[in-house]
């Protein structure tokens, strides 16, 4: 007898809708109904389809039945988009790409939206863009901070001729290779104690109880993807009373990491919450959002900045033990979170303010504007500017994927880019190559009305991870720690 061999369009005849049950079915009628004859097989199926719920427990046939039965509506409420969004300023516009656009056009048209703004170095991320700002009503958006919460710089400024750099450049490299670790999982067998590790936090919110004892141990690693320690030479023109350091060039330690996996956790799990709460259009599903006035979004706003806590404390350790092995205490520390959500005022009234890859840039406040392993960084002041919603960008920003640099840049470009900028590296890819990024100088250019500059920092002996990107990291462009 010949084998049974099914059509589609013989389906659809009896009724089957134009979907993958149609495949799903002629697949497992010809494999388990082999020797039926195709009326013999149609007639079965469309029994099927008139009574799916009488054939569920069918060993064969309930797998149609349940393709056929219409899907449960999931229990969060359905939200629709706004027709039209809240007004937002675009900086540097010339140098962001459309997918960023696309992005910040639809997280501005959220019901809870208030105002908004984009970086220069803005580029595409999950949800929010990297470089997004947006002010939000009681409301905080997960994805709006990112995945790597409280991500932020950190520099020390000390009193010591940078020419020793070049005079003892080894006694430096060890210094970073011994005080602190890189890579997605490092951890240190014998951690630090740091007063963020006795939170009551770490007991009283369920997801962080499980989180505590790999949180000791990364307290004071580095991460991954964009994330660095460096030596550089601190350069201040001339004396502002907010820095407060004299006019002259410096030492400077450079550090730039997150939350580590702490805050990757509460974000995954509250982005989650998130979804199951609110179902949003496809195109804004990242963006879900939970009230402030709801028991999962103060959990959520607990344990961000717990996250924001421990980050900060990771540094403060980097830096701690960069001064004891330098063996002297820096003039400055200038420091700041750029993966945030804030409490701010926004026209008289308290909104959220999400600051994705942006830099706070409220009047007089500092901050740290890092280049490339190769280019300058910026020690700027915020000059609150309210169409920037007061903020600026947090770096460079990427104009290629990891991808594309890693099939475009090659070993002897980087290396060439490194001497002719007299800067050693210690570990870090082509995926960080200072060709993947975008141009330092035209990032500051395009934010002159937003924060002035106040000292520069020229990078040295960089130490980064250097292993090579996973490829959820390379599909990505930027690395998920970086957002």
């Amino acid at each position: 007898m010949a084998k049974l061999k099914l059509k589609g369009k013989d389906l659809r005849a009896i009724g089957y809708p134009e979907s993958p049950v149609i495949s799903l079915a002629m697949g497992l009628m010809e494999k388990h109904y082999r020797h039926s004859s195709a009326g013999e097989a149609l007639k079965i199926l469309g029994d099927v389809k008139e009574r799916p719920a009488d054939y569920l427990g069918h060993e064969v046939l309930g797998r149609i039945a349940e393709a056929l039965l219409p899907k449960a509506e999931p229990e969060g409420a359905a939200v629709a988009l706004n027709g039209t969004g809240v007004n937002f300023s675009i900086f540097g516009s010339e140098g962001i790409e459309q997918g960023a656009l696309s992005q910040m056009n639809t997280a501005v048209r959220l019901p809870v939206a208030v105002a908004g703004a984009l970086m220069p170095d803005a580029h595409s991320g999950y949800g929010l863009p990297i470089g997004g700002v947006l002010a939000t009503r009681n409301a905080v958006i997960p994805y709006g901070v990112g995945v790597d919460i409280g991500c932020r710089m950190c520099l020390s400024v000390f009193d010591i001729d940078p020419k020793e750099l070049g005079a003892r450049p080894q006694q430096f490299a060890k210094a970073i290779q011994e005080n602190t670790l890189f890579g997605s999982g490092g951890q240190f067998t014998r951690a630090e104690e740091h007063e963020v590790l006795e939170s009551p936090l770490f007991s009283e919110i369920a997801l962080l109880k499980g989180l505590h004892a790999r949180a000791w141990k990364q307290l004071g690693t580095s991460g991954s993807g964009n994330h660095f320690v460096e030596f550089g030479v601190v350069s201040v023109a001339a004396f502002d009373p907010v820095l407060a350091v004299p006019a002259g060039n410096y030492l400077g330690l450079l550090s730039h990491s997150g939350s580590r996996a702490l805050g990757a956790n509460v974000a995954n799990h509250f982005t989650k919450v998130a979804k199951d709460k609110r179902r949003l259009p496809p195109e804004a599903a990242n963006l879900a959002w939970l009230d402030l006035d709801e028991q999962e979004g103060q959990e959520y706003w607990l344990a961000m900045n717990l996250a924001g806590d421990y980050a900060s404390a990771c540094h403060h350790v980097i830096h701690e033990k960069m001064a004891k092995a330098l063996g002297r205490r820096p003039l400055r520390r200038v420091e700041n979170h750029h993966n945030f959500a804030w409490k701010e005022l926004w026209e008289g009234a308290e909104v959220i303010v999400h600051r994705k890859g942006a830099t706070p840039a409220g009047a007089g406040v500092l901050g740290i504007i890092p280049g490339s392993m190769t280019a300058p960084g910026f020690i700027v002041k915020g000059k609150g500017e309210a169409a920037s919603v007061n903020s600026a960008a947090h770096g460079a920003g990427r104009r290629m994927s990891r991808t594309a640099a890693l099939q475009s840049i090659s070993e002897a470009a980087l290396r060439e880019q490194l001497q002719r900028e007299g800067v050693t590296l210690l570990g870090g890819g082509l995926d960080e190559a200072p060709m993947a990024y975008k141009d330092i100088h035209s990032v500051m250019k395009a934010q002159r009305a937003l924060v002035d500059v106040v000292g520069t920092f020229q990078p040295r002996i960089v130490r980064m991870d250097g292993a090579p990107p996973k490829p959820w990291m390379k599909k990505k462009g930027d690395a998920v720690l970086g957002e």
